[in-house]
């Protein structure tokens, strides 16, 4: 692996964009080519067989960009289990972080809720981790299925979205939380709707910033930090090239960008 390749970063449609903003923020040197897989989005109902036939393209598609390390911008596949993922290929693979301590940090009474998607919260994985790191904590799964297909239709706010919030805020609230995950790299878009759902009282938590630290972690490990220059984002989509940009415009800066369409 060279230090100046770049590092690969994908996720099911534009949610990992959430991420990579994180990433160039804490990796400011290092190139970048995204993935969104936005002609199959969402993954979330989608059967394992085939969510981990989709990652294994565009895993391929990165190998074959030269990447030195590919972050896994998206919940629904982290739980598949990183290592399951990485296969034959010769660079490290790093999922997206759980956020068991951030939460537990946060959390003042302990009552934990997680929006996520229906693939993850079938998973267990979160409530798995957050009860691993502290078996007093009682944590309120809930699965969100509305808010990706809101988001990747450009929904940010308006009736439609806060109806949406407010469904499934509504449980979690009875459950009295008072810390929230948000467990799907989409939702972060939406952040300030799920906020104002909630009000003061309960701590929202992006685990974007510890995924980036993790892979910053890991690079200096393996001694491929980019000590020098200016980093380059290339933002690639499956389908919807345009809409893609647009998204995206909400996170990155679009004069840093190149946006192209590929096919896996």
């Amino acid at each position: 692996m060279q230090k100046n390749a770049p590092i690969g970063v994908l996720d099911s449609g534009v949610g990992g964009l959430s991420v990579l903003k994180c990433l160039q923020a804490a990796l400011p040197q290092e190139d970048f080519i995204y993935v969104g897989d936005t002609a199959r989005t969402p993954y979330g109902p989608r059967s394992e067989a085939e969510v981990r036939r989709f990652v294994g393209e565009i895993i391929d598609y990165l190998d074959g960009r030269g990447v030195k390390l590919v972050v896994i911008a998206c919940n629904t596949l982290t739980v598949l289990g990183v290592d399951t993922l990485k296969g034959s290929h010769a660079f490290e693979i790093v999922g997206m972080s759980k956020g068991a301590q951030l939460v537990l940090a946060a959390s003042s009474r302990k009552k934990i809720g997680v929006f996520a998607t229906e693939f993850t919260i079938n998973s267990g994985a979160h409530k798995a981790a957050i009860l691993a790191a502290d078996d007093g904590a009682d944590v309120y799964p809930q699965a969100c299925p509305k808010f990706v297909p809101l988001i990747e239709g450009e929904q940010f706010d308006g009736a439609e979205v806060r109806a949406a919030v407010a469904e499934y805020a509504a449980p979690l609230k009875a459950a009295g939380i008072d810390t929230l995950i948000l467990s799907c790299t989409h939702y972060p878009f939406i952040q300030k709707e799920i906020e104002s759902e909630f009000g003061s009282e309960v701590t929202v938590i992006d685990p974007a910033d510890a995924t980036a630290q993790d892979t910053k972690s890991v690079l200096a490990a393996e001694g491929l930090l980019r000590s020098e220059g200016a980093g380059s984002l290339e933002v690639c989509f499956t389908a919807d090239v345009e809409r893609g940009a647009r998204i995206a415009g909400r996170m990155l800066p679009q004069e840093k960008c190149r946006f192209k369409e590929i096919k896996l």
